[in-house]
């Protein structure tokens, strides 16, 4: 019987080797991040398995590209223990990720898996990675507010809920700060934070101060960090953001914190020009543009509930006028430009009023508001243009009563748009001291609208 089952395992081995249900391959040539594989037959975003028992047991990688019977393939992780021979197997499925919202609190790698050493999360419920937009005639005009904690944001760049926000800077003007900021203070109700293609050390700061326990217990946090390979960091940005369309399904106001869209668009340069595309502006294949859009119109309104979104680009040499800067910009509904001026003198959040526009704000701003916030804006525009005369002293007071006005207030308006990163700011306090500022009286029906 002993000999009878031996031969019975020896055949059941070889069956499931040959695994006659799905399709198989062959791993043909593995240059850099590519892997190219005689089949299996598949689809392009298709995940396989590539099985390298000499080294790594079975590595998952994705359908990229393919060119006649070659299929190219890149992996989720390293490729170290891939060689050619090596077998793939194609799953028949997409990327897709387990949710539930005991996420809350969780931080996730760019497969959604956990890897805040917390165990394993029961979510019964999968999303896949990539899907369409909302339909753009099933999107709820976006009509209210949503509050961010911070004062110069909350007065003088309303956001609505729903509504795409850029937050363009250099590197070290505050970006993730800013970010945590609006993390522990928003009203939304639930934080998806992406952190794509941050520095290893960073992301554990930005969990322990930019962010804080009372931030983290309403947040999902994704990390792709820049050591992952770039396949990997793509799909973070996917994951992330099918995270927050599962928090918007069930009918809540999701805040999407995504940092950044820069090293998002690195990727996948990388991939398209590993697969052979054509590179165009600076260096830029055309997925990179092709890719964009269809990432950040999954955010906005649905007819369930809402995802508003800020979105960083980092800006080399200060440069807003890059090819990702321009494509963004032309894709969301604003855009907050840090200045490295204001950082260098201590001014934070270091956010350029002048420069940032929230293309949705005459809309969630109620009419006093509004008035107040262009009176302000006002006054920091005549300032502006006179600076140069008034810090070389060419300015004659009593010469023009604007700039008159606008030196009085200087510093006035300085101390409102200035705020610790622990400072808390409710929206009634923050239109408060606007409208003092303005010498205008928000009334009531706009304090109490946002409480």
């Amino acid at each position: 019987m002993a000999v009878l089952d031996t031969i019975l395992t020896k055949y059941i081995d070889a069956a499931e080797q040959i695994d006659p249900i799905k399709c198989v391959g062959h791993v043909t040539k593995v240059q850099g991040l590519l892997i190219e594989s005689r089949g299996p037959q598949a689809i392009i975003g298709e995940v396989c398995r590539i099985h390298a028992p000499k080294g790594r047991g079975i590595i998952r990688a994705e359908v990229v590209g393919l060119r006649g019977e070659t299929v190219q393939l890149m992996a989720y992780d390293e490729t170290t223990g891939i060689e050619v021979g090596n077998r793939v197997v194609s799953t028949g499925e997409l990327l897709s990720v387990p949710v539930s919202n005991k996420l809350l609190g969780r931080v996730l790698d760019s497969l959604g898996k956990p890897t805040d050493g917390k165990g394993d999360i029961e979510a019964p419920l999968y999303y896949p990675a990539q899907a369409d937009p909302p339909n753009p005639l099933k999107r709820k005009r976006i009509t209210e507010r949503i509050v961010t904690g911070v004062r110069a944001i909350d007065g003088l760049l309303p956001i609505g809920k729903g509504q795409r926000m850029g937050i363009f800077a250099g590197s070290g003007v505050g970006k993730s700060t800013l970010l945590g900021m609006i993390a522990r203070n928003t009203s939304a109700d639930v934080n998806v934070v992406a952190l794509i293609g941050e520095r290893g050390r960073e992301v554990n700061d930005f969990i322990a101060n930019d962010l804080g326990p009372e931030g983290l217990a309403r947040s999902v946090i994704v990390v792709s960090p820049s050591s992952a390979p770039p396949l990997s960091r793509l799909r973070g940005a996917y994951v992330a953001t099918a995270v927050a369309e599962y928090f918007r399904d069930q009918g809540l106001d999701v805040m999407l914190l995504f940092d950044s869209v820069t090293r998002f668009a690195r990727a996948q340069r990388e991939i398209g020009l590993a697969i052979g595309e054509p590179p165009a502006t600076r260096g830029y294949p055309p997925s990179v543009f092709d890719s964009m859009p269809k990432l950040l119109e999954r955010c906005g309104t649905s007819d369930k509930g809402t995802i508003t979104g800020f979105y960083t680009i980092l800006v080399d040499g200060d440069d807003m006028d890059e090819p990702i800067a321009d494509t963004v910009r032309g894709i969301l509904d604003g855009h907050m430009v840090l200045s490295r001026r204001l950082a260098e003198r201590y001014h934070y959040p270091a956010i350029d009023i002048l420069a940032s526009v929230s293309r949705l704000g005459p809309v969630v701003a109620g009419p006093v508001t509004k008035k107040a916030g262009g009176y302000l804006r006002r006054l920091m525009a005549t300032y502006a243009e006179a600076e140069d005369l008034i810090d070389v002293g060419a300015y004659k007071p009593g010469s023009n009563p604007a700039i008159d006005e606008a030196i009085a207030k200087k510093s006035a308006i300085d101390a409102f748009l200035i705020q610790a990163v622990e400072e808390r700011t409710s929206i009634k306090d923050t239109l408060q001291a606007m409208g003092n500022l303005a010498n205008m009286q928000i009334p009531d029906e706009e304090l109490g609208q946002y409480s």
